[in-house]
């Protein structure tokens, strides 16, 4: 008789071998992933000249602009890492939920329920159906039917029992942590507990440090390319400014030029502000606002994924989603339901019944498919009404029946199904025993079938039992056939009653999601363990099959070498009988070829995968430790939440490019002020405070206003952008040059054209002119919002999705009219009469008709259009 551990015998175990707890990967704190995100690129570019700012803060009193500097780097990173931090936290409360499972152990001689993590080696550990195996070990006592698709990934149930000698273990007698109890009941002895599990070294495996992302990978070149912008931008401002004080102003004289150049204190101060001054230029050049823009547009774009059942864990992940070249998909619970059903039951006269109440009118023939579904069946209807226990069989069967009182009857005699035989029986107290199993094991002993009336008539056509048996299952439908025989004990002179379909049926979204993911120009490989025909037909259900494409079975697959696969890729659609090695091997070989891969997973198996893959899909219902790996989350199993995934992500990188353009336009205009200024008299248009408030509007206003950009479902047809393609393409560089070159033109011509000022008041110190010029300078970045954030000729399509939008720029507006009127001295700002006003309107919205030129040319030589 099975004693279990004392309770002393626990503790010195617990002491010797560990506890049942797998060691988590550890999570970043706070302050550690706030000094990460420190490390973007075009952050490291404004740390840089942050450094140089406050070096020479003493011979410069610009301080607003070293400010705005620190400003910009702290929201950016305060704001990423609060949201990540958060995401982290949410998804911690998420394991936490699952490691609160409770298991059976016979300690004392008694059964006692026990915290997971409280397990201990040589613990005895009680079993029955439903039960998740808490560790590995081998069965003691009983047979178990166990599901360990989440280890291995094949759906086949797994029978095991005990081991003829425990020295010489086979796998049937092992059972493993995280695999499910389908049917029976059984007694384990745990031999390996927590890390040393084939669970926990699986686990361990997801500590590997993830590809880098292409967001982070643009980012990068995005940043060299502006540095290089900002150093000959400062360059040519320093010999701008130089020439400006050492010649232009000594008349072009000689000798007052060769005397400024020899006094080496004025020198001093001349360098020392070009220096200052080139700084301001590099500056000016850095979209300074991007960094926080992104994080507002990722963790904006998070909380809306997570309505749609899309948990984000690493923000970067969302963007990458939408990059995706190639997505590896499961097929069971991503594709499919992944539970058995029945699809229907066919009588001998190729009746086809969906449903148990299209079989009722007809009696006697509804009765005996009842009694044979119902009773001839290993699976229990809980107070819930839900199956439990069985095979998976024996479950959908008890699922398509409604419970009918009005049948009552007594099993006498019952024999559970057996993978030898294959087929369960039952005899009833009417004195029939009821046969449910394989049609190829019953046909044989078939003489007789029910017609719908319930009358038994002579079978002479079995070919067509077979033949509709051999239809479905080249569907990939399992087929089971219901008997009945007045013999007893025995399986001779069946009396056929019809054919039971079942099947893991598709997801009604599936067809939806594939057809969305396929239109993307992501090709979906599905990986399963099922056979080929079954792999097949599913794959063209649910519309992911073309002619030309091709099907591998894990073994073809093998004898493939990696440069083979790959002139093969962009065909490849399924991979039948698939092996754990399979996945891994497949997104290191796509990688190769510099493709972004997509792969989703829910067992142990999947983790080292979904790792390596540039994202990585978890499910909802998948293990803990493939949610672990994952950079994603699908609550809801729904391929269609992955469609959706995706298209926030390509959603946020064109909002990000959006933003980029918006930015960098007034950058570039501010750029060409600053190094023309100098030689035409103008030094200093724009006054710090004006600064400040302008860098508000592009970085902070702006940047939340291009975050809530609406994910249109046209996106969802665009061919993904190659991960080489740099961040900033040649319509962004085409806007940029010349929406920034016109701005600047505009702001040039308004201050030195005569012509200006009969329309606009002079005033004292040029007051009433330069409260007009940063006006215009303030509309012209407000009008150019509205140019930047829309591609197409109506720069009015779908604003109204984008509510902060309207929000944010009727503040700005409102804030720029009072601050024109109301600024004062602080803001150099007096007043503009009506008419002054609304001149200095026409002039900033001039970029409409200017950009709708540059739209029109675009188009009639079909040039690149679009972000």
């Amino acid at each position: 008789m099975l004693h279990g551990l004392s309770n002393e015998e626990v503790e010195v175990n617990r002491k010797k071998y560990g506890t049942n707890s797998i060691t988590n990967v550890k999570t970043k704190g706070f302050f550690k992933l706030l000094l990460e995100s420190l490390g973007d690129p075009i952050i490291k570019i404004l740390l840089i000249a942050l450094a140089i700012k406050v070096v020479f803060l003493f011979q410069d009193s610009n301080y607003f602009e070293t400010l705005g500097i620190l400003i910009a780097i702290f929201l950016a990173s305060f704001i990423s890492t609060i949201s990540e931090y958060g995401s982290e936290a949410a998804f911690r409360r998420l394991q936490e939920e699952s490691s609160k499972i409770l298991v059976k152990v016979l300690r004392n001689g008694k059964v006692k329920e026990i915290a997971l993590e409280e397990v201990v080696k040589n613990d005895i550990v009680v079993l029955q159906s439903g039960d998740r195996i808490p560790a590995d070990g081998y069965l003691l006592k009983g047979e178990l039917r166990v599901d360990e698709s989440s280890l291995n990934g094949e759906t086949k149930e797994a029978k095991k029992y005990p081991p003829l000698n425990p020295n010489n273990l086979q796998d049937q007698n092992k059972l493993y942590r995280g695999s499910v109890v389908y049917n029976g009941d059984a007694y384990m002895l745990v031999t390996e507990v927590g890390d040393k599990t084939l669970y926990g070294a699986l686990a361990q495996e997801v500590a590997e440090s993830a590809p880098t992302s292409p967001l982070k990978l643009r980012l990068q070149g995005l940043a060299k390319f502006i540095s290089r912008i900002g150093y000959c931008g400062a360059i040519l401002v320093t010999i701008s400014y130089l020439f400006s004080v050492i010649v232009i102003d000594n008349n072009f004289d000689p000798d007052l030029i060769m005397n400024t150049l020899t006094d080496m204190r004025v020198m001093a101060d001349h360098l020392i502000y070009a220096l200052t001054l080139s700084v301001t230029i590099i500056v000016v050049a850095v979209p300074e606002g991007l960094p926080m823009m992104i994080t507002l547009v990722l963790s904006s774009n998070m909380k809306r994924m997570l309505k749609s059942n899309v948990l984000v864990r690493r923000l970067v992940g969302i963007e990458t989603a939408g990059s995706i070249n190639v997505l590896l998909t499961d097929k069971t619970g991503t594709l499919t339901k992944g539970k058995l059903e029945v699809s229907e039951i066919i009588s001998a006269d190729n009746i086809h019944y969906k449903n148990i109440n299209m079989i009722k009118p007809n009696r006697k023939y509804y009765e005996e498919v009842y009694n044979c579904m119902f009773y001839n069946n290993d699976s229990k209807l809980d107070d819930k009404k839900e199956a439990i226990g069985g095979n998976g069989t024996d479950r959908a069967c008890l699922k398509f029946l409604v419970e009918d009182k009005t049948i009552e009857r007594k099993v006498i005699k019952q024999q559970s199904f057996d993978s030898k035989e294959k087929y369960s029986t039952a005899t009833l107290d009417n004195h029939i025993t009821y046969v449910k199993g394989a049609i190829e094991k019953l046909i044989p002993n078939i003489h007789y079938y029910l017609n719908k009336q319930g009358e038994e008539k002579i079978c002479l056509n079995k070919k067509q039992i077979i033949n509709m048996t051999d239809n479905l299952t080249k569907k990939g439908i399992r087929v089971i056939a219901l008997c009945y025989t007045k013999k007893l004990d025995s399986i001779e002179n069946l009396v056929f009653i019809g054919l039971v379909a079942i099947k893991d049926e598709l997801r009604k979204e599936a067809k939806k999601g594939v057809s969305l993911i396929r239109s993307a120009g992501i090709n979906m490989i599905m990986i399963t363990g099922d056979a080929k025909d079954t792999a097949t037909s599913i794959a063209s259900d649910v519309g992911l099959l073309d002619k030309e494409d091709i099907v591998l079975t894990s073994e073809e697959l093998a004898k493939l070498s990696d440069d083979e696969i790959k002139k093969i890729a962009g065909n490849l659609k399924v991979i039948a009988r698939a092996l754990p090695t399979d996945k891994s091997r497949l997104v290191r070989v796509l990688e190769e070829m510099d493709l972004v891969v997509g792969m989703t997973g829910d067992g142990v198996n999947d983790a080292p995968a979904l790792k390596k893959a540039n994202v990585g899909f978890a499910m909802g219902s998948g293990t803990e430790v493939a949610k672990e790996a994952a950079d994603i989350v699908i609550l809801d199993d729904n391929i269609l939440s992955i469609s959706k995934a995706i298209l926030y992500g390509r959603t946020i990188f064109k909002s990000i490019r959006k933003f980029i353009i918006y930015q960098l336009t007034v950058n570039m205009c501010a750029l060409i002020l600053s190094i023309i200024g100098p030689f035409i008299g103008i030094n200093t248009p724009i006054t710090i405070i004006q600064m400040l408030w302008l860098n508000m509007i592009m970085d902070t206003f702006s940047g939340l206003a291009f975050s809530f950009e609406p994910p249109l479902k046209s996106y969802m047809y665009e061919p993904p952008k190659p991960k080489s393609e740099p961040i900033i393409n040649s319509y962004m560089i085409g806007e940029v040059l010349f929406t920034g070159l016109y701005s600047a033109i505009l702001c040039i011509l308004f201050l030195k054209l005569p012509i200006v000022r009969e329309f606009i008041r002079v005033g004292e110190d040029y007051k009433y002119l330069m409260t007009a010029y940063f006006a215009l300078f303030i509309f012209i970045g407000i009008f150019n919002a509205f140019n930047a954030r829309s591609e197409r000729i109506n720069i009015l399509a779908n604003l109204s999705k984008n509510k902060v939008f309207i929000a944010i720029i009727l503040f700005i507006v409102t804030v720029q009219i009072y601050l024109i009127y109301h600024g004062g001295d602080l803001f150099r700002t007096y007043g503009l009469q009506a008419n002054e006003f609304f001149i200095v309107l026409l002039l900033a919205a001039t970029v409409f008709p200017i950009d709708f030129i540059r739209k029109i040319f675009l188009r009639k030589h079909h040039l690149k259009t679009g972000v």
